[in-house]
């Protein structure tokens, strides 16, 4: 099972949607404790539902590096991914909800299942192709963590944009 690669992307897209849902509750379930609120989702903007995707994302990759660190490629696939899912959950949230005007609480769950799903997609796609090229796989992981680093600020200090409105309560962040 070292390699192959459709079960260790299929074991990916489980712990995201897995740990995304946890993270969707966790700042609830620990009392709003300020410790998990950058990884946490602390309320329901559509920035807090990219949040729960990041997280979960990356540690598996953490954690499957060490099945692949040979290839060279690995960070920078992971990196696509996880942009792509970051992307989506807003464009798709953005484009049902402007087509429809409202969108229930399952089609947002729907959703990221579909947005995490599509991104473990594309990596498996770019891990098959081998013409991709990554000449600089250290900064790739490094964009991968930093990423993580304006989830954590913009928890506290969020832009007073749509993107990071509370549509239940009509705040922003904490």
């Amino acid at each position: 099972m070292k390699r192959d690669l459709g079960l260790w992307q299929f074991g990916g897209f489980v712990t995201a949607t897995l740990g995304g849902t946890i993270l969707h509750f966790l700042y609830g379930w620990t009392g709003e404790s300020v410790a998990v609120a950058p990884f946490a989702a602390v309320n329901e903007s559509t920035w807090e539902h990219t949040k729960l995707l990041v997280l979960p994302m990356l540690l598996f990759a953490l954690f499957q590096y060490r099945a692949f660190r040979e290839d060279g490629r690995f960070w920078c696939i992971k990196l696509r991914g996880t942009l792509v899912g970051l992307t989506l959950i807003p464009v798709l949230f953005y484009t049902i909800s402007g087509a429809f005007g409202v969108t229930p609480g399952w089609v947002n769950i729907a959703l990221f299942f579909v947005a995490a799903a599509i991104a473990y997609l594309i990596e498996y796609r770019l891990f098959q192709r081998r013409s991709v090229r990554c000449r600089h796989p250290k900064l790739a992981l490094a964009a991968l963590v930093a990423i993580v680093l304006p989830f954590a600020v913009f928890t506290f200090l969020p832009p007073r944009l749509p993107l990071f409105l509370d549509p239940v309560t009509g705040t922003y962040g904490i």
